[in-house]
């Protein structure tokens, strides 16, 4: 049993791979880690028990099968500046239609504010005291028609 104490960058050595993967293994094998005195972590590994074999990063079929996808992707780039074209047809649609339903609500709206300006212009003319006669007058026959009821 041979333990030692050996850096990320020493334990990839060994395992023929990245620090990266070497972080990876001592995770997944939950190995003990200490921080040494320069703020290096090192892990506490047995040499004899590791068995580790480094992946290669891609086969040969892989590479093939990859080219083979994407030559029908490269061999038509005016289809995805069709599709473009299209999704921005569709978006300029969408955005006109937007601005047609709010100029017809501002229309609607200024016409209503037109109406409303006219009615307080004329409640405006009339005197104040014709107004408040009429409020007296109004406040009598309530008076009035309350007296009768009760």
């Amino acid at each position: 049993m041979a333990i030692e104490m050996l850096s990320y960058r020493q334990l990839s050595e060994r395992l023929g791979c990245s620090r990266d993967a070497a972080r990876a293994w001592v995770k997944q094998q939950r190995l003990p880690c200490r921080v040494a005195n320069n703020g290096k972590a090192l892990v506490s590994v047995d040499l004899t028990e590791i068995s580790h074999t480094a992946m290669p990063s891609r086969s040969p079929a892989f590479q093939d099968s990859a080219t083979a996808l994407l030559e029908p992707i490269e061999a038509t780039p005016e289809r995805a500046t069709d599709y473009r074209a299209d999704f921005e047809r569709e978006r300029a649609e969408r955005l006109m239609a937007e601005l047609l339903r709010a100029k017809a609500d501002l229309l609607a709206a200024r016409a209503t504010a037109a109406q409303l300006e006219g009615e307080l212009t004329a409640l405006r003319s009339r005197l104040w005291w014709r107004r408040l006669a009429r409020l007296n007058v109004g406040e009598k026959i309530r008076a009035l028609a309350g007296g009768l009821s009760a």
